[in-house]
């Protein structure tokens, strides 16, 4: 099964409000592997880039005026994504940049059905707990050191690996045991038991004499009476 995983850069946090993305970055999964193909672009966004934007990824105004628009970069970035499923975390804020860009360049949206949030699952999964990347990356000890600011394919690609986890690690799907072992009982054969003559342990006449000799010292003893007798 083809997957891809995928983040966006924004100028901010609405699409409907004037923001735009200004970059994306995508990640392909077949069977919850990471194949090495990628996706990644950068977008001018035709306006300003706020300054608290700026802080968070780091992409100036004059950084993104050297790059294309995002309708020159449409058909390759939808000929990575395919009809594959498109994974992202809280999905719709990326959907609906993504749809955004599409739909004001006059290309179809992509239908939310192929949407995967790793955010709800994650919420599903360890309810009560942080859901950030930084914190998932944490709670499954996914490097992230080299992750100063947010970037999109540096963010798909952490993310990948949060994916794969929140679905059961990387074990899903190997196949490790295809059949049922048959179980081997191995018989044990015990070892003829020994035998050896029944040893007889009789006292001696000397023995006896001297035990005879000692129930005579002995006042009113409780043995020896009928042989006294």
């Amino acid at each position: 099964m083809r997957e891809i995983v995928f983040d966006t850069e924004t100028t901010g946090l609405s699409f409907v409000g004037g923001d735009r993305m200004v970059e994306i970055g995508c990640v392909e999964l077949v069977n919850r592997v990471e194949t090495g193909r990628t996706f990644h672009a950068y977008f001018h966004p035709e306006r300003d880039m706020p300054a608290e934007a700026e802080r968070v990824h780091g992409l100036s105004a004059a950084f993104l005026a050297k790059h294309p628009v995002f309708a020159a970069g449409v058909e390759a970035l939808l000929d990575f994504l395919g009809d594959a499923p498109l994974v992202a975390h809280n999905a719709g804020f990326d959907f609906s940049f993504l749809n955004g860009e599409l739909e004001r360049c006059g290309t179809a949206a992509v239908c939310r059905s192929r949407m995967v949030d790793t955010l709800a699952i994650a919420r599903t999964r360890h309810p009560g707990a942080k859901h950030t990347l930084d914190a998932l990356c944490n709670r499954y000890g996914i490097d992230r050191s080299h992750r100063v600011l947010h970037g999109a394919l540096l963010d798909a690609q952490l993310l990948a690996q949060v994916y794969v986890e929140l679905m059961g690690g990387r074990q899903i799907g190997l196949g490790l045991v295809s059949e049922a072992a048959p179980i081997v009982v191995e018989q044990v054969v015990a070892a003829p038991a020994r035998t050896r003559p029944l040893r007889v342990f009789s006292p001696s006449d000397a023995e006896l004499a001297a035990h005879a000799a000692f129930l005579k010292k002995v006042k009113e003893p409780l043995w020896g009476v009928a042989a006294s007798e």
